[in-house]
């Protein structure tokens, strides 16, 4: 499987994550955005996350110049596309969006393709359902850093066939992940339950239970985790987390995904975290 060709549609922070494990893995990656800045943006963050895998001592010198060598990027998604054996789409929570790219991404992509999309929250199922070939459909839900975090969610849609499951399997094995199956219900496993998490630690922030950071180091501290909801929220991106949420209240109903107002006045306010340099904590530039 290294060495084959892998298209990456959206050079965002999870299009510019998955492209850099894919090209150390050997695969060779072409990466794809449609807008010229934001392509010229993950290219300079791959080639940052190329040094700091040297300055951790996790690639050498002759491996990032080889690494770095296998990617290209393109300004179409039919140039990056040509010749792929998996195709993964990572632009931006919105489901015409991503049904539009998969559109494009069938008619670009050899029939034999592997079609995955990076999507956390919304439906596969709906998503396959603007190609002819929902059956080679899948979810590959990867997460944020991509070079540190080593689970990769794999989502089955309504008609996902067994091969696209057991190509994904071995995809995400190759790129050194653990994965796990899912099927295609609102939010998938991972993010019904670190929304839930991260929402209520919000509400604790609103009612002054304690500060944003001593609920971060409860977690840490108490349970474990390797990070805090509320610094894993500024990381993945307050809009992002506030489009989950309202995707799973308005799917499975209830208060439990209901987004607090701190969340929603956050976002107005353009505090969107890391990205910005704002959102529960202040981020100077530089850092992680």
């Amino acid at each position: 499987m290294s060495g084959e060709r892998i298209a990456i549609i959206g050079a965002g922070t999870m299009g510019q994550g998955i492209a850099y494990v894919a090209s150390v893995a050997g695969f060779e990656v072409a990466i794809a955005d449609a807008a010229p800045e934001s392509l010229s943006r993950g290219m300079d963050a791959i080639r940052s996350s190329f040094r700091g895998g040297m300055d951790r001592g996790k690639i050498s010198p002759e491996q990032h110049e080889s690494a770095l060598g296998r990617i290209t990027h393109h300004s179409t998604l039919g140039d990056a596309v040509r010749g792929a054996a998996i195709v993964i789409e990572a632009v931006p929570e919105d489901m015409v969006l991503k049904r539009a790219t998969f559109a494009a991404i069938e008619a670009g992509a050899p029939a034999t393709a592997l079609l995955a999309s990076n999507t956390s929250s919304l439906a596969i199922t709906e998503i396959a359902s603007a190609v002819q070939s929902p059956e080679r459909v899948v979810g590959l839900h990867f997460f944020n850093p991509v070079h540190a975090m080593k689970l990769v969610e794999i989502v089955r849609g309504r008609l996902t066939s067994d091969p696209t499951v057991q190509r994904a399997q071995a995809f995400a094995a190759a790129v050194g992940k653990t994965s796990i199956v899912v099927r295609d219900t609102p939010g998938f496993a991972t993010s019904r339950l670190g929304v839930v998490l991260g929402l209520e630690a919000m509400r604790m922030v609103e009612q002054a239970v304690a500060s944003a950071e001593d609920i971060d180091t409860a977690m840490r501290l108490g349970y474990n985790h390797p990070v805090g909801p509320l610094k894993l929220t500024d990381l993945v991106g307050l809009d992002v987390r506030l489009a989950v949420a309202d995707h799973l209240h308005a799917t499975l109903g209830g208060d439990t995904y209901r987004a607090p107002d701190v969340l929603r006045r956050l976002v107005a306010e353009g505090k969107l975290g890391k990205k910005t340099g704002e959102g529960f904590y202040r981020w100077p530039e530089g850092e992680s």
